[in-house]
């Protein structure tokens, strides 16, 4: 008699992870069309840039157009490379330190009651004070150089990562958590086993969205005090309307901030290949 092998496979405790579907022979052109996308409205926006420059011709020192823009970019390279790189250092090292401490600050006000009594207003009334007024706080605490501005990209990650693992780990449901206990399982083990494997994909949104935000903590902490960066390299400009090297500055900002988005999202595609988004033609 033939035994079915589905049969006889063995069935692990747990959530069953959805896996992806392999890849395609179409994929190159899925993958393609968000990358032609891009392309065209970035072409869009510099065509926009310069029908606005033609329209209303205003001085350069107010609105460059583009073309004068990529020239200073391509002129001053070595100098937008070298503070860029600053700029990269600030973003990774506050990017590092924001998730794993608003990680690991959520899971304990979301998993321990005295945390939860005693810190969570903390947490919740720190968003009504905007994180510009702390940045002179810590050029003071830390000095003008790389300390601060870490701090800085640290505490602009900190909040929305900490508040998305404690409202992750929080919205479990609790059946599966009765459950657990009439198993015989600690809470630590619940911890563990359930409330952060359901937490995972709020917690992976949040740090799609700290990348996205992480050079702001870094830029507003170089314009309020720093020798190096491209946030020095764009007050610099300014005052001597040099706006030209200004929105060049940005620009490689804007691709600094687009490259990390895309690096932290393919991370944890690689790493949670469970919850990653469907790709286009992909049934979520």
């Amino acid at each position: 008699m033939a035994r079915n092998p589905a049969a006889s496979t063995p069935r692990t405790p747990g959530f069953a992870l959805a896996a992806r579907p392999a890849a395609t022979p179409n994929e190159p052109e899925r993958i393609g069309v968000p990358a032609a996308r891009a392309v065209v409205t970035v072409l869009g926006m510099l065509a926009a840039w310069q029908a606005l420059v033609v329209l209303f011709a205003p001085p350069p020192f107010i609105l460059p157009d583009p073309l004068r823009v990529f020239r200073s970019l391509v002129e001053r390279r070595d100098l937008l490379l070298a503070h860029g790189l600053v700029t990269i250092a600030e973003i990774l090292a506050g990017l590092v330190l924001g998730a794993v401490a608003g990680c690991a600050f959520g899971i304990l006000v979301a998993a321990w009651a005295p945390a939860r009594r005693w810190l969570e207003p903390l947490l919740v009334g720190s968003q009504a004070l905007p994180v510009f007024a702390l940045a002179p706080i810590l050029v003071l605490w830390f000095g003008y150089g790389f300390a601060s501005k870490v701090a800085m990209a640290t505490l602009v990650i900190f909040f929305p990562v900490a508040i998305a693992a404690q409202d992750g780990i929080a919205r479990t449901d609790p059946v599966m958590v009765l459950a657990a206990r009439s198993l015989g399982l600690s809470d630590l083990q619940i911890l563990r086993f359930i409330r952060l494997p359901l937490a995972l994909p709020t917690i992976a949104t949040s740090l799609r969205i700290a990348a996205a935000i992480a050079p702001i903590g870094a830029i507003i902490g170089e314009w309020v005090g720093a020798a190096a960066g491209l946030g020095f390299v764009m007050l610099q400009a300014n005052a001597r309307m040099q706006t030209d090297l200004m929105f060049a500055a940005v620009m490689v900002l804007c691709v600094i901030a687009v490259a990390l988005h895309r690096a932290v999202g393919a991370a944890l595609d690689l790493c949670l290949p469970w919850i990653a988004p469907p790709q286009p033609g992909e049934s979520p």
